[in-house]
């Protein structure tokens, strides 16, 4: 893969990247500095894909792997400091649903994501975590759960 083509590629699924890093870092300027760090890193690494029809899948599971870096290196806070105030531009998105989704731990959250809102199938799903297909099924029955509980007043166990 040239160096045109990566970019051209990279472009194209670049929104998707970002709200992968944000369901992860909920950051928002982690969630930038992730998204540049893996596309740095797959661009180094684009010789070693054999496959380039796994190239969303590839770059996806280098993004998840920078992102839980990022966590691993920075301290565990208080998770009411994860919590960003919507800008005007987001007031129209459902709050609710928002804070369900963060207080889903990210076992649950990320293949959640993954499968129902960025539209991969569950293998990949579970190739780009790195679980079992099994896994990432019960991991989404789980989630789905407990984001009804969560949005139906419950505390999502």
């Amino acid at each position: 893969m040239n160096d045109r083509e990566y970019m051209a590629r990279v472009h194209a699924m670049e929104g998707k990247l970002y709200r992968i890093a944000q369901a992860i870092l909920w950051r928002e300027a982690d969630s930038v500095d992730a998204v540049q760090e893996a596309v740095l890193r797959g661009w180094m690494k684009k010789d070693a894909l054999r496959d380039t029809g796994r190239f969303e899948a590839w770059l996806v599971r280098i993004l998840v792997n920078q992102c839980r870096d990022m966590l691993r290196r920075r301290k565990r806070e208080d998770a009411a400091e994860y919590v960003d105030i919507p800008s005007e531009d987001r007031l129209c998105e459902d709050l609710q649903l928002r804070l369900a989704l963060k207080r889903l731990p990210e076992k649950y959250r990320l293949p959640l994501l993954l499968h129902h809102m960025e539209g991969w199938p569950v293998q990949d799903v579970a190739r780009m975590l790195n679980i079992p297909p099994g896994l990432a099924k019960s991991r989404l029955h789980q989630a789905r759960k407990a984001l009804r509980a969560l949005l139906d007043g419950g505390d999502g166990k």
